[in-house]
């Protein structure tokens, strides 16, 4: 067994939700919120005059002279800062004409409620009694306590008395009620990976991920998220006001990122589980790191490809399998050509991909799924020589596993329910 310690955020609801600290709670979010929008502003202004969006420094020097500043515990503040300048840096790297900057946080004449963070001054945590005191700005401390106590339910599959250390706390508001999410790092024990086998795995858009053990192959198409995505930009796009986004809109958004997230991390959790029966020692996962820079793939592409959260589902993939004991190693897709070379000859072709999802090689013959195809190369930076036929068998007949709606989780398309 291998002793680990890694970076988890556990989510607990919060037990204690009277008026008062419900109220007390409203009241720094709304306050995040009133920073932000300074923050904001004052970047704005910066932006008009010097043709430059200001970074995080520049924006905390100016904002530790707001009234508003105040209004939360200084690292809090600070939080919301970097996050700004985080959105903006973000919108920058983009350089997507559709894509918008960072907004501002106003339900018409309301300020929505801003998640929270507090770092190590910030809160004081009594995992005995499952509490924790959030420290109140010195704007809106009272006579009557400069905290907020709050109480928490971290649920059966959690347990905070276990963790190494508690980093930080966040309150988040779900549009129906405050969540405490506890960053913290975990102590796990890990077995040693005695697998021998390697897998690749290639990520895309149609197909969320394409996964090659050498003798089996498994496919997971994204018909879920593409569904979402479909869904709730209709929803977004009908309740969008003069004034910005609508009420119904802000939800509409946040209900498509929980369920992204969620499907993501079912994704993520399946493939490692996968591998893990198979005993897999490695993964190599195609890593299109420039691909958003190198192509112009048309309005509509670079749409679904900037919404393509390849970064995260990498990520989920490598604690995962961390956790296994698996060694994930990131391969460079775009440079190795990965999507027009065969995996059974080597010949590298455009026109060997005939469709979108068939990849038919000109000098072999091989017939194969064009992800599989890419996954089997992706395999194969780590095992070069494969103790199995290439032939067209598992490459062009794959397990396909789909997201169940109504169980959450990942399962064979047999097992699926329409």
């Amino acid at each position: 067994m291998v002793n680990l310690v890694t970076t988890r955020t556990i989510t607990a609801a919060l037990t204690n939700d009277r008026e008062g600290v419900v109220c007390d709670l409203d009241s720094l979010a709304r306050s995040g919120s009133k920073i932000w929008n300074v923050a904001r502003w004052t970047a704005d202004r910066i932006w008009d005059e010097t043709g430059d969006i200001p970074d995080e420094g520049p924006l905390k020097s100016y904002m530790k002279n707001q009234p508003c500043w105040k209004d939360l515990n200084a690292q809090s503040s600070q939080a919301i800062v970097e996050e700004l300048a985080g959105a903006f840096q973000s919108w920058f790297e983009q350089d997507n004409p559709d894509a918008n900057p960072p907004g501002y946080r106003k339900h018409g004449e309301e300020r929505p409620r801003s998640t929270i963070t507090f770092k190590e001054d910030g809160f004081k945590l009594n995992t005995k009694h499952q509490q924790v005191r959030l420290s109140k700005g010195q704007n809106l401390k009272d006579g009557w306590s400069d905290f907020i106590l709050c109480e928490y339910d971290t649920g059966p599959d959690a347990d905070l008395t276990a963790v190494e250390d508690v980093q930080q706390v966040r309150i988040v508001w779900t549009g129906e009620q405050w969540e405490l999410h506890f960053v913290c790092k975990v102590a796990i024990d890990t077995a040693d990976s005695t697998g021998e086998k390697t897998a690749g795995v290639d990520l895309g858009i149609c197909n969320t991920a394409a996964v090659s053990v050498g003798d089996e192959t498994l496919l997971y198409p994204g018909n879920a998220l593409k569904e979402d995505a479909h869904y709730f930009r209709q929803e977004e796009y009908d309740t969008e006001g003069e004034n910005g986004p609508s009420a119904h809109a802000e939800w509409a958004r946040r209900k498509k990122s929980r369920r992204q997230t969620h499907y993501l991390h079912a994704l993520s959790k399946d493939i490692v589980e996968q591998c893990a029966d198979r005993g897999v020692e490695t993964i190599a996962v195609g890593h299109p790191k420039n691909i958003r820079e190198d192509e112009d793939w048309g309005r509509h592409g670079n749409k679904r490809l900037h919404d393509w959260a390849f970064e995260t589902v990498l990520s989920h993939i490598e604690y995962k399998a961390e956790e296994r004991g698996i060694e994930v190693e990131r391969v460079d897709e775009y440079e190795l050509a990965t999507s027009v070379t065969c995996c059974a000859c080597g010949m590298k072709a455009d026109s060997n991909r005939v469709e979108r999802g068939l990849y038919v090689c000109e000098n072999c013959k091989l017939v194969a799924n064009s992800d599989l195809n890419a996954a089997e190369n992706m395999r194969a930076t780590v095992t070069p020589n494969p103790a199995v036929d290439r032939s067209n068998g598992c490459l062009a007949q794959p397990s396909v596993r789909l997201f169940d709606k109504q169980t959450g989780r990942i399962a064979p398309q047999e097992q699926v329910c329409p």
